[in-house]
Parts: structure tokens; C-alpha cells; sequence
């Protein structure tokens, strides 16, 4: 870890789907910067002691806690854990940071959509997040942060990407509402817009030379992005640097159509 630089020394953060991806990284970024990380996942157990085991090996401190969040007794079943992974790491037993990452993808033309591919990537994109907030947010301390992990597709008309996008333009929107709601208590909700990145996501469009060209192209800087791209940027929201920011939307595509 690196000494010099860890301005989340002592702080508590819950990273929602972290077992790999954008999570993952973000989990080890925010480890790296002092914070004690407790690392969800779903179903990916094996890959979120993996990341445990990293931040661990490399003088961090975390834990991985599953929870099925499609369900409220499965968001319930998270806190549950959260708050005793909290009083055993924080007197105070306040939660720091939350960072909304839990998602899936779905590529489907308007007409390949379907009343339940509709509603299952609404369950996971909008409604999860909603309703984790929600039991976050008394959990918070003042002065804390929130970061939602939305993306570009909600500035740029992508084909194939409906309900997926619209699920995106929702969490942007809930970033603003819950940045004014709560502002009073000084607490910082932002938005990162991550465009390509090299995940298992995008594995289809990655691992073939034709993607490849596509991918980069999309980039004043001629290159896909990276996890640590979108990880570098979390670090920034939950520090104190970014102490004046709040409800924004912060693109993170690498110059992607512009």
C-alpha cells in the first residue's frame, strides 16, 4: 500500500458488487487509501475473498459479505452484516462510504425486449440501488459519500441498450435527488460515467480485433478504458478532495464521442 497517500485512513466503505470489474478495482483502490472495504457480491463468493485476500496482502484491511439484492430480505440479510462488520471495525458504528456498483448488462434491440428482461435489469440497476441506499443512508455519517456507478450510454444513443440505458439515466437522476436531499448533512453524492472498460462485461466486444478498433476508436485517446480508470476517479469522490463537488455526473469514457 502506499503510505503517502491514504486520505481514507479510518473510514468505513461498502462497495456493492465488488467481486470483480469495476468493483473489484475500486474496492482495492479505496483499500489502498486507508479505508477498511467490505466487499459484497452476490453469488461470486470465491472472487470476493480474492479480493480480500489482495487488499490483505498488500497492507489493506477488508471483508467480503454476500447478499442477494434483488429481494428486500436480501437487502435487509446486507445490513444486517454491514452494521456488525461496522461496530466490530467503528465505535461509532457509522458506515462512510457506499458506493452504488452492483449492476448487469444487457444488450437488446427495442424489439428483443421483454417484460421480464425489462424488469430484471431494472431489479438490479434501479431498484437495488434505491433500497440500499435507502438503509445506508441512516447509516451515514454526516459528512460521508455516496458514488453510483452509472455510465456514458446516458449522453450517447448506443444501439442495442434500451432498457439498460434507461436504467443508467435513472441512477443519474437519483444522484442529483439524493445529493439535494442530502446536502444538509454534508453528505456528497456523485456519479461516475465509465464507457468501455476491459471487463467481463465487454469481453464479446474485447476479445476480437474488429472490437478492439471499435472500442478504441470511440476515445480521443484511442485506447479502452481500464478499471482502475473508473477506481482512480472513486478515490478522488470519497476523499476530501473532492470536498465542494456534489450531484455531479462525471464522465468517465476517455473522450468517447465527442
Amino acid at each position: 500500500m502506499n503510505e503517502t497517500c491514504r486520505r481514507l485512513e479510518g473510514q468505513v466503505a461498502l462497495v456493492t458488487g465488488a467481486s470483480r470489474g469495476i468493483g473489484r478495482s475500486i474496492a482495492i483502490r479505496l483499500a489502498q487509501e486507508g479505508a477498511y472495504v467490505l466487499v459484497h457480491f452476490a453469488t461470486r463468493q470465491a472472487g470476493a475473498e480474492s479480493v480480500v485476500r489482495h487488499i490483505i496482502d498488500h497492507g489493506g484491511q477488508g471483508q467480503a459479505i454476500g447478499a442477494d439484492l434483488s429481494t428486500m430480505d436480501g437487502i435487509y440479510a446486507l445490513f444486517s452484516k454491514v452494521d456488525a462488520a461496522v461496530r466490530k471495525h467503528k465505535q461509532e458504528g457509522k458506515l462512510d462510504i457506499l458506493v452504488n456498483n452492483a449492476g448487469i448488462g444487457q444488450v437488446l434491440s427495442l424489439e428483443e425486449t421483454t417484460e421480464e428482461s425489462f424488469e430484471d435489469v431494472m431489479r438490479i440497476n434501479v431498484k437495488a440501488p434505491l433500497f440500499v441506499t435507502q438503509q445506508a443512508v441512516s447509516r451515514l455519517r454526516d459528512g460521508g459519500c455516496i458514488i453510483n456507478i452509472s455510465s456514458f450510454v446516458t449522453r450517447v444513443a448506443s444501439p442495442g441498450v434500451f432498457a439498460y440505458s434507461m436504467t443508467k439515466g435513472a441512477m443519474d437522476t437519483f444522484t442529483k435527488l439524493l445529493a439535494k436531499e442530502l446536502g444538509s448533512r454534508q453528505i456528497r453524492v456523485n456519479a461516475i460515467q465509465p464507457g468501455i472498460i476491459n471487463t467481463e462485461m465487454n469481453a464479446g466486444t474485447l476479445t476480437n480485433p474488429q472490437g478492439q478498433a471499435y472500442a478504441a476508436g470511440l476515445s480521443v485517446m484511442n485506447r479502452w478504458g481500464e478499471p482502475e480508470d473508473v477506481a482512480d476517479i472513486a478515490a478522488f469522490l470519497a476523499s476530501a478532495d473532492s470536498r465542494w463537488m456534489t450531484g455531479q455526473c462525471l464522465d468517465a469514457s476517455g473522450g468517447s464521442h465527442l
